[in-house]
């Protein structure tokens, strides 16, 4: 935690640049530490259960970390570490939650998509049997209803955008009420937020595309070896598999995370008068 963030008086609300930017400089100051909390909670990933929660507490440790930064309340890894260890199986149920919720919200867009489209299509096709200008407006009608659907399914998803940040940050949070927490915070700022986080990703995107390279290259190095079964091979691929993997979702992680701590700052700062502080030239 090596730079400071304090200012005499509070900001205004940021706008979609300046959340990009706040992200991206709590990054750099951070990288070490916040690669290493990231590092570690993707080695938890191969562990089931224990090892799931661990990774969802140690991702919303850097949000925390993140967050007392910007409100000049920086602590320590060791009691961060330790206030979301302590909530661990609250994490785990709040990622249980949010994957039921997914589930949930596919199933339904799935089968509105269905019942409106045949809906759709059999008015058109009554009334217009082998016109080729009702085929033409049942395609566009029914590529405007699918566009309609994905800005839904983007829309509910972004509602759960800050869903890990409240359990890892206030008091008297369970996994249940970080979630009713993320939908109250996300409020009226959907579009605004689906922007930052499209932009967020634009930012990592080349990064991802290096480490699917470096998979890709490292596939067709081994696939000679591998085509014999040699389990020394295959090991080796593994690890050196799991090693681009951990280390570059470690890279891309922490970047994610402090720009959901920024984006959870002035939402609150935004709903709740939050009296946060920012050095204006940090942002």
């Amino acid at each position: 935690m090596t730079e400071n963030f304090e200012s005499s008086g509070s900001i205004q609300p940021l706008n979609v640049g300046n959340v990009v930017s706040a992200g991206m400089r709590l990054y750099r100051a951070n990288l070490k530490d916040y690669f290493l909390i990231a590092l570690k909670a993707y080695c938890w990933i191969l562990i089931p259960i224990y090892g799931w929660a661990k990774f969802s507490a140690l991702s919303a440790l850097i949000s925390r970390l993140a967050f007392g930064q910007l409100t000049n309340q920086p602590e320590s890894i060791k009691n961060g570490q330790d206030f979301v260890n302590s909530r661990k199986w609250s994490f785990l149920g709040t990622l249980f939650l949010m994957m039921l919720a997914i589930i949930g919200i596919g199933i339904i867009s799935a089968i509105a998509y269905l019942i409106i489209g045949i809906g759709i299509g059999g008015v058109i096709a009554n009334f217009a049997q082998g016109n080729t200008g009702a085929l033409v407006i049942s395609i566009i009608l029914g590529l405007v209803l699918g566009i309609v659907a994905l800005l839904g399914i983007l829309w509910l998803f972004t509602r759960f955008y800050l869903y890990d940040v409240p359990l890892a940050i206030e008091d008297d949070v369970d996994s249940l009420s970080t979630i009713s927490r993320s939908w109250e915070l996300t409020k009226g700022h959907v579009w605004r937020i689906l922007l930052i986080s499209f932009i967020a990703f634009l930012i990592t995107f080349p990064l991802q595309i290096i480490i699917q390279v470096m998979g890709t290259i490292l596939q067709l190095a081994f696939a000679p070896a591998m085509a014999n079964n040699s389990p020394i091979a295959s090991l080796l691929y593994l690890i050196i598999l799991f090693t681009i993997s951990f280390s570059g979702g470690a890279i891309i992680l922490p970047f994610m995370q402090a720009v959901k701590a920024v984006i959870y700052y002035d939402m609150r700062s935004r709903k709740e008068g939050l009296g946060l502080n920012l050095r204006p030239n940090n942002l």
